[in-house]
């Protein structure tokens, strides 16, 4: 991924960049058009907690996503950079989108609320009435007027602000001198809900959006000259300086005479709540809202486009969304999102989507307080915030942003939780590549550690055994047909680990061993395949495997069984007949194993699995066990156990059977016991006469003694060759451990 910016691109320091677009943002319609109404119903007190509340969930959100920038290079996105860096792709992928949709859909909003304030004023007299199709011609007009702005240059659009700050400005004092300049009365604390039966929470879920606009500063992190100190110096300050001039408002507004609180608990009283009372009345009042909306609208177009622009940096969204002007504006995804604004016109009525919108900007909130929870909870060496806060702190914000989306709307807060989840999940299949580190990994090793550290305390029975598998393969790829039975083994209750030896004389390879691990990785996850992958330099192949299985694996979990796949070199099989004699001494379990695809069985569901029993110690427990896991596998499911041995005697064919029968009572495995009697076969030819049927053999490995290895493998050769998958198994770890194992696992 590329994230380099124009470097002609203006950039913009902490008042202009951050500060002045938040606080426009705060300062908006919530202040001019539902302050009054608050007041009239609530009374000042509670007006006040309404306030007190609202901005504390802000500034914790504030200082979450202070704390997440001050940590890390921040780049093009805003949020969704923030995010994307601390949970991954997929999970700021899934905010990034619902970001964008949001801030797309509210430059509709804020167009419709400006060209119906603007309309108000229409000359009925002069012109005759306002034809229907006004409110929608001035809004598809505004929005292609802050569009043409937004696309032209950033620099243009924010100076732009700077005289609307003004207005805004304006109108408070205006509104101060009128309150100061004329009479006061006591005010009214207490609550009466005259026009609003929905009681306190519904009008504060009325109220919060007013206080969600210092986002609109974080987004311009990729304009700005040191994002690291201008997002948590801009954020806090327009969070503060919005909450210092919310707490003055209500106090006013119950003061004044010149409006009574029953007027202000009207809804449609509205801007009249100022006009009334503001020095020369709707003069500065009525530019000041205009502004307050069009700044909302502008710092709605500006950080859209940059959100679109970065998911198309991370290869989320096509890469001609991420192509800038000479001036260092995203262009394209400016266009693209003025036009879905233009579209989101012909809705008309919008009030039916707006709270959507709302919830879906609010999980933003939500999302930012988590990620800063977890940073901390994880602890990683690379979280150094220059703010740090308790994770408390940052999941109480998370959990107040949650109830807050609850109040405005369940129904919302549903539908935008779907919406994130399925961005998610499409994300997810997508199987996308990241070049950083993020807290996803941080927190499984914390986990792992924890449980490790667990588990060293504790002595691992043989009811607590699951088979630790290490696979040593050449390629991958060669392979996967051993790797898929290994996998089959473990069935999702053991650990699969592959191992690639390089040697130490392949400098290029060793270079290239991450290359060569991510690409295991990729194999695997092709074929649906989940293992822990490495790649080992040593000095031979024999030395290699055992310095490497000896040690592998910590704590409880110390690989127990290594997995070797039959080779078609012949002087390879008699050097792996002598590694796999040095593993048995250090009490590795040995499972050898051989494919024939000239050989097919089953063509159903059903498939055969036989065990030759040369006792429970000789084999046979570490045998049951892998043939139980097997059956777990869905392949294997349907498959039908079969117990084969040969002895010399009638005698000895009834106390086998009594005694195989009886261990698989007690370990409660349905398998089919089957017991000849030589009659002076070879037990080759026995097992070619009695396994012609079935679709994978377990045979028991015997260890050779030095120099016996070449007539051992031209023996196993002949044997392996009676099904499609022949599995050798030496037993050197698994004592008595079947109905110990069964009896504790009975799935």
């Amino acid at each position: 991924m590329s994230e380099t910016q124009n470097l002609s691109a203006k950039k913009f320091g902490t008042f202009l960049g951050v500060f002045l677009p938040s606080i426009l943002t705060v300062l908006g319609l919530i202040m001019y058009l539902r302050f009054g109404w608050v007041v009239g119903n609530l009374g000042l007190g509670l007006t006040l907690v309404v306030v007190i509340l609202a901005n504390i969930i802000t500034f914790i959100t504030g200082l979450s996503a202070s704390a997440i920038a001050t940590n890390i290079k921040v780049g093009v996105g805003g949020v969704y950079y923030l995010v994307s860096r601390s949970l991954g792709l997929e999970t700021g992928g899934a905010i990034g989108v619902a970001f964008y949709i949001s801030r797309t859909l509210s430059i509709t909003f804020y167009c419709f609320g400006l060209a119906e304030s603007i309309l108000i004023f229409w000359p009925e007299a002069s012109w005759g009435p306002m034809p229907s199709y006004a409110t929608p011609l001035l809004t598809a007009a505004i929005i292609i007027l802050i569009t043409f702005l937004a696309g032209k240059s950033a620099e243009l659009v924010l100076k732009f602000q700077i005289p609307m700050l003004i207005l805004v400005s304006l109108s408070i004092f205006a509104l101060i001198i009128g309150v100061l300049s004329n009479g006061l009365h006591a005010p009214e604390w207490g609550p009466t809900y005259r026009t609003e039966s929905g009681g306190f929470w519904v009008i504060f879920a009325v109220f919060f959006p007013g206080v969600t606009g210092f986002l609109a500063g974080i987004a311009m992190s990729g304009d700005l000259k040191e994002p690291g100190k201008s997002i948590p110096r801009g954020t806090i300050s327009s969070v503060l300086t919005g909450t210092l001039i919310y707490m003055i408002i209500p106090i006013l507004l119950s003061v004044t005479v010149l409006v009574s609180v029953e007027q202000m608990a009207d809804p449609e009283f509205g801007l009249k709540s100022w006009t009334e009372v503001a020095f020369l009345g709707g003069l500065l009042i009525y530019p000041a809202a205009w502004g307050a909306i069009l700044s909302s609208a502008l710092g709605s177009v500006m950080s859209g486009p940059r959100v679109l622009q970065s998911l198309s940096l991370d290869g989320l969204a096509p890469k001609f969304l991420s192509k800038l002007s000479k001036t260092g504006q995203p262009t394209v995804a400016t266009w693209i999102t003025g036009a879905i604004a233009l579209l989101a016109v012909a809705l008309g009525e919008l009030n039916t989507v707006a709270k959507f919108v709302t919830v879906l900007f609010l999980t933003l909130y939500v999302v930012i307080n988590l990620v800063a929870a977890i940073e901390k909870l994880v602890s990683e060496p690379s979280y150094r915030p220059k703010i740090n806060i308790p994770w408390y702190v940052s999941m109480f914000g998370a959990v107040g942003a949650l109830f807050v989306m609850y109040l405005i709307s369940p129904l919302a807060l549903l539908l935008a939780v779907g919406l994130e989840l399925s961005v998610f999940i499409y994300f997810r299949k997508k199987t996308l590549e990241q070049q950083w580190g993020d807290v996803n990994a941080g927190f499984w090793m914390r986990m792992a550690r924890f449980a490790l550290l667990r588990l060293n305390r504790k002595v691992i029975s043989a009811r607590n055994w699951r088979p630790l598998i290490l696979v040593f393969v050449k390629d991958i790829d060669q392979r996967i047909e051993l790797v898929k039975l290994a996998a089959a083994f473990g069935q999702n209750k053991g650990v699969l680990n592959i191992s690639e030896l390089v040697f130490k004389n392949d400098q290029l390879a060793i270079e290239n061993r991450l290359e060569r691990q991510q690409k295991m990785v990729k194999s695997l996850k092709k074929h649906g395949l989940e293992a822990f992958c490495e790649v080992n330099v040593v000095e031979s192949l024999h030395s290699g495997i055992l310095n490497v299985s000896k040690g592998h694996g910590m704590a409880g979990l110390k690989t127990n069984t290594v997995m070797f796949g039959w080779s078609g070199d012949h002087q390879s099989n008699i050097n792996q007949l002598k590694v796999i004699r040095d593993l048995s001494i250090n009490g590795k379990n040995i499972l050898l194993v051989k494919f024939n695809h000239d050989l097919t069985r089953s063509t159903g569901k059903q498939k055969n699995i036989d065990i030759w029993w040369g006792g429970r110690q000789n084999n046979g427990d570490l045998m049951l066990i892998l043939a139980f896991m097997l059956k777990l596998n869905r392949v294997w499911e349907n498959s039908k156990i079969h117990i084969r041995s040969a002895v010399e005697t009638e005698e000895e064919r009834q106390l086998l059977r009594q005694g195989i029968e009886s261990s698989l009572a007690e370990a409660r495995i349905p398998a089919k016991v089957n017991i000849v009697l030589k009659n002076g076969k070879g037990f080759t030819a026995l097992l070619h006469q009695e396994s012609s049927e079935a679709d994978i053999v377990f045979l028991g490995l015997k260890l050779t003694a030095a120099g016996e290895e070449p007539k051992h493998v031209d023996k196993l050769e002949v044997m392996a060759k009676v099904s499609p998958i022949t599995v050798f198994v030496k037993n050197n770890s698994v004592k008595d451990a079947l109905p110990l194992l069964l009896s504790g696992d009975k799935s």
